[in-house]
């Protein structure tokens, strides 16, 4: 894990500095009397855990005389007996919600975000903690951090009052949306931002990649959510994946309250809070991608020490499919892969701070036992190829290839069919037909097709709108 040894792996220097932390607190004897002075020792199978069990795609493999690619399903599991647990929850939200209210949200769409806030603010808790940012070409803050308590009335009766005007600037409302969560950031608290918006944001995109990943670091996890069809979708995602939230689709102004709503609730749900994966290779391995599976599928960068996953909820596992390529000519006989080290808060728990570890190794062998691949990741991988078609139409149009995006469009549309997704196997056909004829996609139909091939990897295709 050195990173003289390792380099290219930010995972494992991630790991290193953690073992090096450790060595010099257990080394100084003050230190660690001071340490273990601050540990509260619950009773025996009184606190609650996680789990992160890892499969592998293959456990013996061929040694080739090129690189060959293997894949590792991650799963992080709650504690069973929380679904059952009698102990008061402790936990609170600290919620901040980012509303664009430039021109383009003026009529319906602004009518329904203030009636979604409204709702948000109904089934809030009186012990949580809500923020209001308003922002167009400036951030106005509408509602400054403040528990709820008894005054839910006059908290609506702010919001009523926004109107639309001027134009977007993203970095102004989020970096006004994170400064008030941090005014009660703590440890027992579900730090969440939520951004909403339906324009793109000019010039200052990566200062707010940047506050992001700051805010990650902090525990602050960001959601954002586009409506309509004139949002840069690649800008939300890099925001959401560097803070373990989600970005999502919201197509029509009559979805918004139902959306917003369920993300609300769902984050009232967690177990624990904080989530992330940090995964040290072998120097010779390389960690080519990560994507999450569940619960919120999103692609996740890998130049970072650590993969952000955002909640774990008391009835639902935190999934991630891992591919990994191993390096040519390997030696037969076993070998190590990579360690894998879940971290995350318990939010049930007096002492919060957990993690659980996992090192996966293979067998090097010129006649593996011959094995099924486990059915999780043959049905992960064949829902991803979906996505990741979409994607390769994409590519292949920005680089003017317009026959290759047709025919990957179609090759989509015809694989939709074949999973009984009539509907969005029509889209992607009516794209493909668009392209051919205008060489460019629209983007409702770009969107569409992007967020609706992600969502079936949760097993069912997911709506993202209702008609205005």
């Amino acid at each position: 894990m050195h990173p003289d040894v390792n380099q290219g792996n930010p995972g494992a220097a991630a790991q290193f500095q953690d073992v090096t932390s450790a060595y010099e607190l257990l080394t100084d004897a003050q230190r660690k009397r001071t340490y273990d002075s601050q540990i509260v020792r619950p009773a025996p199978d009184e606190d609650f855990v996680f789990t992160l069990r890892v499969t592998p795609s293959k456990r013996a493999v061929v040694p080739l005389q090129e690189p060959q690619v293997i894949y590792l399903l991650a799963e992080i599991l709650p504690d069973p007996r929380a679904k059952d647990q009698d102990r008061k929850r402790e936990s609170r939200l600290n919620l901040t919600l980012v509303l664009d209210h430039s021109n383009s949200m003026n009529g319906t769409r602004l009518d329904k975000v203030k009636v979604a806030a409204h709702q948000i603010i109904d089934q809030l808790n009186e012990g949580d903690i809500l923020s209001v940012v308003a922002f167009n070409d400036r951030a106005e803050i509408i509602i400054p951090a403040t528990t709820i308590a008894d005054n839910k009335n006059t908290l609506k009766a702010k919001i009523s009052l926004m109107g639309a005007a001027g134009g977007t600037e993203i970095f102004k409302g989020l970096s006004a949306g994170i400064e008030q969560n941090r005014r009660y950031l703590g440890p027992k608290l579900i730090n969440h931002v939520i951004l909403l918006t339906d324009g793109n944001t000019f010039g200052d995109h990566e200062q707010s990649v940047e506050l992001a990943r700051t805010a990650a670091q902090q525990g602050i996890s960001v959601s954002a959510m586009g409506l309509g069809q004139e949002w840069n979708d690649e800008f939300l995602d890099e925001i959401a994946s560097a803070t373990g939230g989600t970005s999502s689709y919201i197509n029509s102004a009559g979805a918004v309250v139902k959306f917003l709503n369920d993300h609300v609730r769902n984050l009232s749900n967690a177990f624990a809070e904080r989530i992330r994966l940090s995964i040290a290779p072998d120097p010779d391995v390389k960690l080519e991608s990560a994507f999450r599976l569940a619960p919120h599928p999103q692609p996740l960068p890998v130049t970072d020490g650590y993969l952000q996953l955002g909640s774990l909820q008391a009835n639902r596992l935190v999934s991630v499919l891992l591919q990994f390529q191993l390096p040519p000519k390997m030696t037969v006989g076993f070998r190590s892969v990579a360690r894998l080290v879940g971290h995350g808060d318990i939010l049930l728990n007096t002492q919060q701070a957990y993690q659980s570890l996992s090192d996966i190794s293979l067998e090097i062998t010129e006649n593996p036992t011959p094995e099924d691949p486990p059915v999780a990741i043959l049905d992960a991988l064949g829902k991803l190829t979906l996505y990741r078609m979409q994607e390769r139409a994409q590519e292949a149009l920005a680089s003017g290839d317009v026959k290759e995006a047709t025919r990957r469009l179609e090759n989509l549309a015809t694989r939709l069919l074949a999973l009984g997704e009539d509907d969005l196997a029509q889209q992607a056909q009516a794209e493909a037909r668009r392209v051919a004829h205008t060489s460019n996609l629209s983007d409702k139909g770009r969107k569409t097709l992007k967020y609706q091939t992600r969502f079936l990897l949760l097993g069912q295709s997911r709506e993202t709108s209702e008609e205005e």
